[in-house]
């Protein structure tokens, strides 16, 4: 029995598709096992929004090959399509799967015997608009995260993720639903987290509008043995009021929002090709909060776009300033080939960029603390995972606030009430539970 072993840099629908690659392997025979395990064979699932990831990639590979020096290691994901090429002559890669070749691997690499040459399986991205690939994470944490809609068919200058993973595609809602009844069928999940390239954009099914999101919402509220849904992402123009609303009232979607801002200036949406401007967004905010005062809402940001001078990015730092957002996810642009930003005229400078992104970091910092100082409290519901760190466990409520608590190994994967309570001299916030033992919310 051949042991094999996955690594996966970059985002949530990334480890589900591992999670999917790995169950197959498993159904042939093969023995799946932690990195370090000295496996047969290495699996590394790739992203390319930075070149800081496509960097880790490479740090990847060298370990692999330091921790099983005969061992097969292959390169999948985003990084592979974009740029097959390039990987194959990383030392120590032996075969490059793009994005439509990622889920044949078994059967392209059959053996995985080690050639002389790095082997690249990786046609046009169009190949890939062929067919949605289901997939969901299972085994290696608590919540699951649910494949439900792959592909972009937006074109911001700054992003390589249409070229990376094609046209948006999505499961039909059946197939969807099935999923998330198989999940609960394990009676070992209590969260399902969304996600998608452009989640929002979800219902594409052979290039026909077959569903909406709010379609899949409202299925998925009824199936039975999921605790929480969660949506990972989605782009403020595709966040009707509908979907916030219904929500609201749901026992069973989480009050959290990731909603993707990436600038506070209207002129530099415009650069980005974004699909709103600013003012959608603060009434995005505002429709959430009316309707959830207590949701969490998350914001991705980036700093240093070409053409962004210290006024707009003031912009920017003000009109998040005075959102009633909970946290920020701080991008530092990165000039990616093949994207129309990289011609375009004004290039912020490295040190710049770096300074704009702490200024956001310390935001994100107040927004966070504030939040939880909002839910001072408050009951709430913790769901604990198996995320140990000295001593403490760690959780989320269902408004995306973390716990941690002394570790019981019988709380990991169950949901446990709490009493939200202060923000303690260390900056974190205590809780009580039903029992009043004092448990940690950290920073």
């Amino acid at each position: 029995m051949k042991k094999v072993a996955f690594y996966t840099l970059g985002c949530k629908l990334n480890y589900s598709e591992t999670s999917a690659i790995a169950r197959l392997f498993e159904q042939r025979g093969y023995q799946k096992v932690d990195f370090t395990d000295t496996p047969d064979i290495f699996i590394i699932n790739t992203c390319s929004v930075t070149d800081n990831a496509d960097r880790k990639c490479k740090k990847i590979v060298k370990e692999a090959r330091s921790i099983s020096p005969e061992g097969y290691v292959a390169i999948i994901g985003c990084y592979a399509q974009l740029k097959p090429r390039e990987i194959a002559e990383i030392p120590g890669v032996d075969a490059v799967l793009g994005a439509a070749e990622k889920f044949q691997l078994l059967d392209l690499l059959d053996g995985f015997t080690r050639p002389a040459q790095p082997q690249v399986f990786a046609g046009e991205v169009e190949r890939a608009n062929q067919r949605f690939t289901l997939a969901y994470s299972y085994g290696d944490r608590t919540r699951t995260f649910l494949k439900v809609q792959d592909g972009c068919d937006y074109s911001c200058t700054f992003c390589t993720i249409p070229l990376a993973r094609g046209a948006s595609r999505s499961a039909t809602l059946a197939q969807v639903v099935q999923q998330a009844e198989e999940i609960a069928a394990t009676g070992e999940v209590r969260e399902i987290v969304l996600t998608g390239v452009n989640t929002g954009d979800y219902g594409l099914v052979d290039g026909q509008r077959q569903h909406r999101f709010i379609d899949l919402v409202r299925a998925l509220d009824q199936v039975a043995g999921i605790d929480r849904f969660r949506i990972s992402s989605i782009e403020p123009n595709l966040l009707t009021d509908e979907i916030i609303d219904f929500v609201g009232t749901s026992q069973r979607f989480a009050p959290h929002f990731h909603v993707p801002l990436q600038s506070g200036s209207n002129v530099v949406l415009k650069l980005m090709r974004r699909r709103y401007q600013r003012e959608l967004y603060a009434d995005r905010v505002a429709r959430i909060k009316q309707q959830m005062p207590h949701a969490c809402i998350g914001v991705d940001v980036i700093v240093g776009f070409p053409g962004e001078t210290e006024a707009h990015f003031l912009d920017t730092y003000h009109f998040i300033n005075e959102l009633d957002v909970s946290y920020l996810h701080v991008f530092t642009y990165s000039e990616r080939v093949n994207t129309p930003a990289v011609s375009l005229p004004g290039s912020v400078p490295a040190a710049q960029r770096a300074a704009r992104s702490r200024q956001l970091h310390s935001l994100s910092d107040k927004k966070r603390r504030l939040f939880y100082e909002q839910n001072q409290g408050r009951p709430a519901t913790v769901l604990f995972e198996n995320d140990v760190e000295n001593g403490l466990m760690h959780g989320f409520t269902e408004n995306y606030v973390r716990v941690a608590a002394r570790y019981d190994p019988l709380l990991i994967g169950e949901l446990k009430p709490v009493r939200l309570t202060h923000l303690n001299a260390q900056g974190l916030m205590e809780a009580e539970e039903p029992e009043f033992q004092s448990v940690l919310l950290s920073h």
